[in-house]
Protein backbone atom coordinates (compact mmCIF):
# COMPACT_ATOMS: atom_id res chain seq x y z
CA UNK A 1 0.00 0.00 0.00
CA UNK A 2 1.34 3.35 -1.16
CA UNK A 3 1.86 5.66 1.68
CA UNK A 4 3.64 8.98 0.83
CA UNK A 5 5.45 10.50 -2.56
CA UNK A 6 8.81 12.65 -1.99
CA UNK A 7 8.99 15.16 -4.56
CA UNK A 8 12.88 15.43 -5.82
CA UNK A 9 13.49 18.68 -6.96
CA UNK A 10 16.40 19.52 -9.51
CA UNK A 11 18.71 22.62 -8.54
CA UNK A 12 21.87 24.24 -10.73
CA UNK A 13 23.50 25.16 -6.92
CA UNK A 14 22.93 23.40 -3.34
CA UNK A 15 23.96 26.33 -1.90
CA UNK A 16 21.64 28.59 -2.93
CA UNK A 17 18.94 25.81 -2.57
CA UNK A 18 19.87 25.33 0.96
CA UNK A 19 19.62 29.13 1.36
CA UNK A 20 15.88 29.35 -0.13
CA UNK A 21 14.87 25.62 1.42
CA UNK A 22 15.79 26.47 4.79
CA UNK A 23 16.27 30.39 5.45
CA UNK A 24 13.24 31.57 3.37
CA UNK A 25 10.70 28.60 3.36
CA UNK A 26 11.58 27.25 6.77
CA UNK A 27 12.15 23.53 6.17
CA UNK A 28 14.96 21.86 7.74
CA UNK A 29 17.54 19.89 6.14
CA UNK A 30 18.11 16.90 8.06
CA UNK A 31 20.69 14.99 5.16
CA UNK A 32 23.22 16.18 2.58
CA UNK A 33 25.32 13.29 0.58
CA UNK A 34 28.13 14.71 -2.09
CA UNK A 35 30.29 12.39 -3.76
CA UNK A 36 33.22 14.69 -3.26
CA UNK A 37 33.37 16.64 0.33
CA UNK A 38 35.74 19.14 -0.82
CA UNK A 39 33.09 20.22 -3.44
CA UNK A 40 29.92 21.99 -3.05
CA UNK A 41 27.64 20.27 -5.87
CA UNK A 42 27.33 17.49 -7.29
CA UNK A 43 24.68 17.27 -3.81
CA UNK A 44 21.73 15.34 -2.94
CA UNK A 45 19.45 17.05 0.55
CA UNK A 46 17.06 15.85 2.34
CA UNK A 47 14.29 18.98 4.07
CA UNK A 48 11.42 18.69 6.68
CA UNK A 49 8.46 20.91 7.45
CA UNK A 50 5.60 19.61 9.54
CA UNK A 51 6.45 16.25 8.30
CA UNK A 52 6.71 17.22 4.83
CA UNK A 53 9.17 15.42 2.56
CA UNK A 54 11.72 17.36 0.31
CA UNK A 55 14.36 15.79 -1.67
CA UNK A 56 16.55 18.53 -3.24
CA UNK A 57 19.40 17.78 -5.53
CA UNK A 58 22.13 19.22 -7.59
CA UNK A 59 22.85 15.91 -10.11
CA UNK A 60 22.64 16.62 -13.73
CA UNK A 61 20.20 13.72 -13.88
CA UNK A 62 17.12 15.64 -14.33
CA UNK A 63 15.73 18.85 -15.99
CA UNK A 64 15.40 21.78 -13.84
CA UNK A 65 11.47 23.05 -13.55
CA UNK A 66 9.77 20.81 -10.85
CA UNK A 67 6.18 21.60 -9.68
CA UNK A 68 5.26 20.79 -6.10
CA UNK A 69 1.94 21.07 -4.48
CA UNK A 70 1.97 21.05 -0.40
CA UNK A 71 -1.70 21.01 1.73
CA UNK A 72 -1.40 23.05 4.69
CA UNK A 73 -3.54 23.86 7.67
CA UNK A 74 -3.68 27.67 7.21
CA UNK A 75 -2.45 29.10 4.16
CA UNK A 76 -2.75 32.52 5.42
CA UNK A 77 -0.42 32.15 8.11
CA UNK A 78 1.61 30.07 5.72
CA UNK A 79 1.82 33.08 3.80
CA UNK A 80 2.44 35.83 6.60
CA UNK A 81 5.51 33.99 7.23
CA UNK A 82 7.00 34.02 3.84
CA UNK A 83 6.45 37.67 3.49
CA UNK A 84 8.12 38.49 6.62
CA UNK A 85 10.88 36.17 6.09
CA UNK A 86 11.29 38.03 2.73
CA UNK A 87 10.57 35.38 0.22
CA UNK A 88 10.61 36.67 -3.38
CA UNK A 89 8.63 35.36 -6.36
CA UNK A 90 5.36 34.85 -4.30
CA UNK A 91 1.87 35.07 -5.59
CA UNK A 92 -1.24 36.25 -3.57
CA UNK A 93 -3.38 33.83 -2.00
CA UNK A 94 -6.12 33.06 -3.95
CA UNK A 95 -9.50 31.06 -3.78
CA UNK A 96 -9.96 28.56 -6.34
CA UNK A 97 -12.96 27.29 -7.66
CA UNK A 98 -12.00 23.92 -7.08
CA UNK A 99 -12.15 24.27 -3.21
CA UNK A 100 -8.85 25.32 -2.61
CA UNK A 101 -7.30 28.62 -1.14
CA UNK A 102 -3.23 28.61 -2.15
CA UNK A 103 -0.69 30.89 -2.92
CA UNK A 104 2.39 29.79 -5.31
CA UNK A 105 6.53 30.30 -4.82
CA UNK A 106 8.82 29.69 -7.43
CA UNK A 107 12.19 29.43 -6.12
CA UNK A 108 15.69 30.45 -7.88
CA UNK A 109 15.85 27.72 -10.44
CA UNK A 110 12.20 28.02 -11.57
CA UNK A 111 10.83 25.04 -9.36
CA UNK A 112 7.37 25.52 -8.17
CA UNK A 113 5.51 25.22 -5.38
CA UNK A 114 2.11 25.92 -4.68
CA UNK A 115 0.68 25.94 -0.64
CA UNK A 116 -3.18 25.50 -0.33
CA UNK A 117 -5.81 24.41 1.76
CA UNK A 118 -8.66 22.91 1.41
CA UNK A 119 -12.09 24.23 1.66
CA UNK A 120 -14.94 22.47 1.90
Amino acid sequence: MLKSAVPEIHVSRSLAARDFYSDKLGFECVNSWRPDETKEDPCYMGFVRDGVRLQVTSFHDGVLGTSVYVYVDDVDALHAEFVARGVQNMTAVVDQTWGTREFGVTDPDRNKLRFGELRR
